[in-house]
């Protein structure tokens, strides 16, 4: 597995979240031509917030994001920012299309989901964190360094 751990300001970080967002009244206004916008929209967002768009996906009522983020960011402001710019840009961009399905200015639900994502498993994590210290993560910390400075 490809390392992706970041470094930053006294900070080793590997952060992703997996964030959907839903239509108003989850309305089909999602065609292949916007869920393309959409992904332009949603990396230019994130990269000004210093952020990574990972992976993109979508049916006609909804999205799915893959965002790698910095520590430091505050999660519900990053996800308010993300819906407010790519609304408005899409609605300026799609505005004949949208009013089919929106009398007002509207297009995502107030409600998001947000998850975090890792790479290993919520009991891989507890086995390790519980691990620290034992004689038994001693030995296997001096094995490996010592497979590595042979290679």
């Amino acid at each position: 597995m490809e390392n992706t751990n970041q470094s930053k300001s006294h900070a080793v970080f590997n952060i992703k979240l997996h964030i959907v967002f839903v239509t108003k009244y989850r309305r089909k206004t999602l065609t292949p031509e916007l869920l393309d916008y959409l992904k332009i929209a949603f990396s230019e967002c994130l990269a000004a917030w210093n952020c990574k768009l990972v992976e993109f996906g979508g049916e006609p009522d909804h999205t799915h994001l893959l965002v790698d983020i910095h520590p430091a960011l505050d999660i519900s402001v990053l996800i308010n920012n993300l819906k407010t710019a790519s609304a408005r840009r899409t609605r300026n961009r799609f505005a004949e299309h949208l009013a089919d399905f929106y009398r007002k200015p509207l297009f995502w639900h107030r409600a998001y989901f947000v998850g975090s994502v890792g790479g290993a498993t919520l009991e891989t994590v507890r086995a390790y964190v519980d691990a620290q210290g034992t004689e038994e993560h001693v030995r296997k910390a001096k094995a490996k360094a010592k497979t590595n400075s042979l290679r």
